[in-house]
């Protein structure tokens, strides 16, 4: 993708870097005083999520593991495909930990629902799920979130670990994607 075209991708910024660092702040403290004492593992969901993450994990001020899981729904698609793929798996037990799901976007919500079925049977301590963008207007499935740092209307966005087709995870902020390019 050239310069231009990457640029003509972005129609405009959604929730500005400043914005997002300061709701991560406040869910970092917010854990931080939830699991004080407790083993805590933050999974995060490939690819989308790892640079919130990242972020949160650095809000956090209390121990905590982190583990992976990848699951996809889009295929190169701005709409999801209604299958979900595990294409890979967590690695650690459960059942020792209060896990808690950090997630990028909730949209349809089959793919999370699939993850947190998942880890659900694996019994751990508890289960919890942080979202950084909560679509709910687009949910087809009943699933909500235990803490959503923004709700946002139906638009596709970039940014921040989102992608279209591998490309604008590095933005630091959440954009609408400008689809008429498609």
């Amino acid at each position: 993708m050239n310069i231009n075209d990457y640029n003509a991708g972005i129609r405009r910024i959604v929730i500005s870097e400043e914005e997002i660092r300061s709701a991560i702040t406040k869910a970092g403290a917010m854990i931080s005083e939830k699991y004080k004492g407790e083993p805590v593992l933050l999974v995060s969901v490939l690819k989308g999520a790892f640079i919130f993450l990242a972020d949160l994990a650095r809000a956090i001020s209390i121990p905590c593991e982190i583990g992976f899981m990848e699951a996809k729904s889009y295929f190169a698609d701005t709409k999801s495909s209604g299958s979900v793929a595990i294409t890979m798996d967590l690695k650690h037990d459960v059942s020792k930990y209060h896990v808690i799901i950090v997630e990028d976007i909730i949209d349809t919500g089959r793919t999370l629902k699939e993850i947190a079925k998942i880890i659900s049977s694996r019994k751990p301590l508890s289960l919890e799920i942080v979202t950084l963008l909560d679509k709910p207007s687009r949910r087809v499935v009943e699933l909500n979130a235990d803490y959503s740092l923004f709700t946002i209307p139906d638009l596709f966005v970039i940014g921040y670990g989102l992608d279209f087709d591998e490309y604008y995870r590095n933005l630091p902020y959440i954009a609408e994607f400008n689809e008429s390019l498609l």
